[in-house]
C-alpha cells in the first residue's frame, strides 16, 4: 500500500488543520477510506493510491485555508472532507484559490471560517441574499464591510441600514426626543460596525449627505431603492407583511442582504416571522442565496459558542436525556 508523510511547521500548525480533534481524524479516515496517523509536527496516510492522493489533497487545502486566515472548525473539517469524499475537489479548490478580503477606511476585514467566506461570496455573486444563524457568526457585520467596501469602489451610489423596532412597536411617535434619538437604540449595532470600518469625520459626512443613511424598517414603505446597497438586520422581526414589503424596495443595480437570528425572534406570539416564511418562499429564485451560518461560524468570545450549543441542546434534549 502506498503510504504519504506530511510535514508542518509545528504540532500546533498541523492540531489547527483538524480543529485539535482526534475524532475528525477518524471522520476523514472513514469517508475517504484511509489510515492517518499523527504525532508532533507530522502526519502519515496509508491507504490505495487515489485515497491517498485525496487526503493528501484535503490537508494542503486545510493548510491553504489557514495561510488565509480562516480558523478550521470542527464543521469546517467535516464539510471539507465531505466534499472531497463527493469527488467535489475541484470546487474547493476554486473556493480558496483565491484570498477573500475587503477593505475599509480603518481596517481589512477577512473571513475567519469557510461559513463566512462562502457567504462573502455569496454576497459578491446574488443581488439578493440572507444570512441566517445565531449570534456571533458575522452575519451583519460581514454585511456591513461589504456595503461600505461597494460604497468605496463607487460600485452603488448609497448604503441604506435598516432594523425593525419591535421593542418599540415601531410607535416611534411616543418616545422622547426627534427621530435621531428615538431610533438611535434600535440602530446602535449598525452604528458600531460602521465606526469600526469608518473614521467618524467619514461617517458624519457621509451620513449629513445621505450616502450612508440608517433608519426604522417602516421608514421604507413606499420607496424605490436604486443604485444603493441595502442591509436589513434583525429580520426574524419582520412579519411577513413587511419582508414582503421590504423585498419589493429593490431597485436598479441595487443588492440587498438580510440578516437574522431565527431563535431570538421578539414578535407576539400570534405573528409569523417574516424570515422563518420567506426562507421557504425564495428559496429556489435565481439571484435570492439564503445562506445558513452554524455555531462553528461564531467568532465572538469562545463561551458563545457553548452558551448556543446548551441552549440547542436544552431546546432538542435526545431521547433519555428530556428537560424537565
Amino acid at each position: 500500500m502506498p503510504a504519504r508523510t506530511l510535514h508542518f511547521p509545528s504540532p500546533r500548525h498541523l492540531h489547527q488543520l483538524y480543529a485539535g480533534r482526534e475524532e475528525n481524524l477518524a471522520h476523514a479516515e472513514k469517508q475517504l477510506g484511509v489510515t492517518l496517523a499523527t504525532r508532533e509536527d507530522w502526519l502519515k496516510i496509508d491507504g490505495p493510491a487515489d485515497a491517498v492522493a485525496r487526503a493528501e489533497a484535503l490537508f494542503n487545502i486545510l493548510n491553504d485555508a489557514r495561510a488565509q486566515g480562516v480558523v478550521i472548525h470542527s464543521t469546517d473539517f467535516h464539510r471539507f472532507v465531505d466534499t472531497i469524499a463527493r469527488g467535489e475537489l475541484d470546487q474547493l479548490r476554486a473556493l480558496l484559490a483565491e484570498p477573500l478580503v475587503i477593505a475599509t477606511r480603518r481596517k481589512t476585514i477577512i473571513p475567519k471560517t469557510l461559513g463566512q467566506k462562502l457567504y462573502l461570496q455569496s454576497i459578491r455573486a446574488n443581488p439578493v441574499v440572507f444570512g441566517i444563524g445565531p449570534a456571533g457568526t458575522g452575519k451583519t457585520y460581514l454585511a456591513m464591510a461589504a456595503a461600505i467596501s461597494a460604497l468605496l469602489k463607487n460600485e452603488v451610489e448609497r448604503i441604506i441600514l435598516t432594523r425593525p423596532a419591535v421593542e418599540a412597536g415601531e410607535a416611534l411617535g411616543f418616545l422622547p426626543g426627534d427621530l435621531r434619538e428615538k431610533i438611535l437604540p434600535y440602530l446602535r449595532p449598525l452604528y458600531d460596525a460602521m465606526h469600526d470600518m469608518l473614521e467618524p469625520d467619514d461617517v458624519a459626512r457621509l451620513t449629513e449627505k445621505g450616502i450612508i443613511e440608517i433608519a426604522p424598517l417602516a421608514y421604507m414603505r413606499g420607496r424605490t431603492l436604486a443604485q444603493s446597497f441595502i442591509v436589513l438586520d434583525e429580520a426574524q422581526n419582520t412579519t411577513p407583511e413587511q419582508m414582503m414589503m421590504f423585498l419589493t424596495r429593490l431597485g436598479t443595480n441595487s443588492r440587498m442582504v438580510v440578516t437574522g437570528d431565527v431563535t431570538q425572534i421578539d414578535l407576539p406570539r400570534a405573528k409569523q416571522s417574516g424570515l422563518l416564511e420567506v426562507s421557504r418562499i425564495l428559496r429556489d429564485i435565481p439571484g435570492i442565496d439564503i445562506h445558513h451560518f452554524s455555531g462553528a461560524d461564531v467568532v465572538r468570545h469562545p463561551l458563545v459558542l457553548r452558551i448556543i450549543e446548551a441552549y440547542e441542546r436544552y431546546k432538542n434534549p435526545i431521547a433519555g436525556d428530556a428537560v424537565e
